[in-house]
């Protein structure tokens, strides 16, 4: 059976889920099972046939796009290379999925909703694991699946009919999958010029400028209690979707995954809280979430599913934030590979100073805002630096160190010294001039130890890259020490 969590969100998706008929029905010509029951199914590599893309592949891609009905041929799918049971078991192949529609009602602007749905509709398919969007695409084929006969024009097969059943506007459809590598190659650059100009257009507008953000539901059958809240200066998670996306999505499917919400009173503009998204999100999270505020990593941040490009992690040894992505392989300052944090955030959590996130925020000049922005990002990989090097101030771009800088914490803190990193102003306010401790003892006529009850949940940060959090936590001392620090230089 596959590994999924069965949970009364789940259970309420169901009834607002496309109906998905499984073999007997409009899939009895496939040879593996296609419903609602296998979202959420994890294959692990003992039970592997194949990978396909994933974090071992450099070039994999999905891309949807719009075109005229004459160029479009309806039901056509097509394999260029290599069919799954052709592939080497065990192996990771490069995948692209281009995937053409037309319909007198389409337009350019529904390309990012519909493409994501590529997400939705492979997770039907039984031993066929879809992780990730665009870029970052990760897929595995289970081996019960792949001596079951599934192939790529049956994975292609399902996606035709659930598109045409689910998006009615949507009149003609083709899809090509790309196992070649060199083709892969060849149509990847086409993609990440698709993916920025659909990023470049939401950059004009603010959050200050709209009524309404959009919810997107799509990856609660992997994280039941995360759900995504769209901005125009805050992307969704995936790097995927974007407001004009989202705006696109509910209109044409006002049913689907993504959904208006309107934003509501104004809780506090620093860090992003809004008394409406606050209510929705703990609706649709059935309680377990009551709280976000959208523009920090700290006290009640943004959830993550697992689907997130890149995050943001509190380094306490310097007191600032690092940055990793997806693609990144070695291990970051604090000694952790991406694998490691994000298995630690992912799952709809709320971590404190650890936040799931887009390439695209990093853009927005409301990244992590109430925690300082790029004046507390003391260190992040060369490549990703690169990439997103002219959104970073020039007063502060030179002072962030990466990978070929340094290579731990006490390294990074002597970097971030020499370079005069706004962070370091930070340090020097915190310290104070060393006095004779001061110790606090008991009242003679106290005969019970001091209680102290921790409001909520509390961070301790430690070295090594991890935190301790200490949930409704209740201390007994018999004595307190108060010690002020010498200044360190």
């Amino acid at each position: 059976m596959p590994e999924t969590q069965v949970t009364a969100e789940t259970c309420a998706a169901v009834a607002a889920a496309p109906k998905v008929e499984t073999k007997g029905g409009m899939f009895a010509d496939i040879p593996v099972d296609v419903g609602l029951v296998y979202e959420g199914e994890r294959i692990r590599k003992p039970d592997m046939y194949v990978e396909l893309g994933g974090p071992k592949i450099e070039h994999k891609f999905e891309l949807l796009r719009v075109k005229k009905p004459e160029e479009v041929e309806d039901g056509k799918i097509t394999v260029v290379g290599p069919e799954i049971k052709e592939m080497q078991e065990g192996s990771s192949v490069p995948l692209g999925i281009y995937i053409e529609v037309s319909g007198k009602e389409l337009e350019e602007d529904m390309e990012g909703v519909f493409e994501r749905r590529i997400h939705h509709f492979t997770n039907y398919i039984e031993g066929f694991m879809h992780l990730n969007q665009r870029y970052d695409i990760w897929i595995r084929v289970s081996k019960k699946s792949v001596e079951r006969g599934l192939t790529l024009k049956h994975v292609g097969e399902v996606m035709k009919r659930m598109y045409k059943s689910d998006l009615p506007i949507i009149e003609k459809i083709q899809i090509t999958f790309f196992t070649d590598p060199a083709k892969v190659d060849e149509m990847y650059p086409e993609a990440m010029r698709v993916y920025e100009a659909r990023d470049a257009k939401a950059r004009g507008l603010k959050d200050d400028d709209v009524d309404s953000f959009y919810g997107c539901k799509l990856c609660q059958s992997f994280a039941p209690t995360h759900l995504c809240i769209i901005t125009p200066q805050r992307p969704g998670n995936c790097g995927a979707l974007n407001w004009f996306d989202g705006r696109a999505s509910s209109r044409a499917d006002p049913k689907g995954s993504l959904f208006e919400i309107k934003k509501g009173n104004l809780i506090d503009a620093e860090v992003g809280e809004f008394d409406n998204v606050n209510k929705t999100i703990k609706e649709k999270t059935l309680g377990a979430i009551e709280r976000v505020q959208l523009y920090t990593a700290f006290n009640f941040p943004h959830t993550s599913c697992g689907c997130f490009e890149g995050l943001a992690f509190y380094i306490p040894e310097v007191d600032g934030m690092g940055i990793i992505h997806r693609d990144f392989k070695e291990n970051a300052v604090n000694g952790l590979r991406f694998s490691s944090m994000a298995d630690s955030t992912a799952g709809g959590r709320q971590v404190d100073g650890f936040h799931g996130l887009s390439i695209e925020y990093l853009r927005s000049s409301k990244f992590i805002k109430a925690d300082g922005g790029w004046n507390r990002v003391v260190w992040m990989p060369a490549e990703l630096k690169e990439r997103v090097k002219d959104f970073i101030p020039k007063e502060v771009v030179d002072k962030i160190a990466t990978e070929k800088d340094v290579k731990t914490a006490e390294e990074l803190k002597k970097f971030l010294k020499e370079r005069e990193h706004p962070v370091v102003a930070r340090w020097k306010a915190e310290a104070v001039e060393a006095v004779a401790p001061v110790e606090v003892g008991v009242p003679a006529e106290a005969a019970e130890p001091i209680p102290l009850e921790l409001p909520g949940d509390v961070a301790v940060p430690t070295t090594g890259g991890f935190t301790i959090i200490l949930k409704k936590a209740k201390i007994h001392a018999e004595k307190v020490l108060i010690r002020r620090t010498s200044k360190k230089e």
